[in-house]
């Protein structure tokens, strides 16, 4: 299947819009039934070793709550982080917010496009920068431009992305078995088409630095890639 990118709807609607408040709800049960935040949480956990908790940045961040949930599954060690959620709406609930101080982490929340954000000079640097169902809405060539500026900031770059394959289309179709609306019924085939297969990140890392690279499928419908620098 070859990668291909169209508009969803989800990006279109307004923050407000009743089916977007609806389909955000949505994606927080299709990130559950994905088990995407268990892989981002082993991911952080085997490349951000140490006692003390690490700056993170998370790229397209929504309405923060799969970075909550990773935040929750941490351990103790990982108390008093200092996270940057980058969107380009700011859709973050006063509960979210709550939320994170409860658990000891230190939150900006940021209204920004991130490929703006990423290239300015004082873009701050980070040990780890994640993004959750994110890339696959760029092309290859915005991809690169992306990427590169990621590795300039970061010293670790997770990214958990839909698998592009035949069998999660088809599971894409049964999104009405567990109530979801007709907003991420209908994004829900587009994301896989334009999600990631084989080693397609990879190729877009850039090359010439000292970086350990892995991508791989995860679980039964995600697709891994982790970029670690060499110290």
């Amino acid at each position: 299947m070859e990668r291909c990118i169209k508009p969803e709807l989800l990006d279109e609607l307004p923050p407000a819009d009743p089916r977007a408040v609806r389909s955000r709800k949505d994606l927080l049960r299709v990130n559950a039934w994905m088990g995407n935040c268990g892989i981002m949480v082993r991911a952080l956990r085997s490349t951000c070793r140490g006692p003390v908790a690490r700056p993170i940045v998370e790229l397209g961040a929504g309405d923060g709550k799969l970075l909550l949930c990773v935040a929750r599954r941490l351990s103790a060690d990982w108390q008093g982080t200092s996270a940057v959620l980058l969107d380009r709406l700011k859709i973050i609930s006063q509960e979210t917010r709550q939320d994170f101080e409860t658990l000891g982490w230190r939150t900006e929340f940021l209204e920004a496009d991130a490929l703006d954000w990423l290239e300015q000079p004082a873009a701050p640097a980070c040990d780890a920068m994640i993004a959750n169902l994110f890339l696959h809405h760029f092309t290859e060539a915005q991809l690169a431009v992306l990427l590169r500026a990621a590795a300039r900031l970061t010293r670790v770059f997770i990214a958990v992305e839909p698998r592009r394959s035949e069998r999660c289309l088809c599971f894409s179709r049964l999104l009405r078995l567990i109530g979801c609306n007709r907003v991420t019924r209908h994004d829900a085939p587009i994301s896989i088409r334009a999600g990631f297969a084989g080693q397609e990140l990879s190729q877009l890392w850039p090359s010439g630095q000292s970086w350990s690279l892995q991508e791989r499928p995860a679980g039964w419908f995600s697709h891994l890639f982790i970029a670690q620098r060499m110290d």
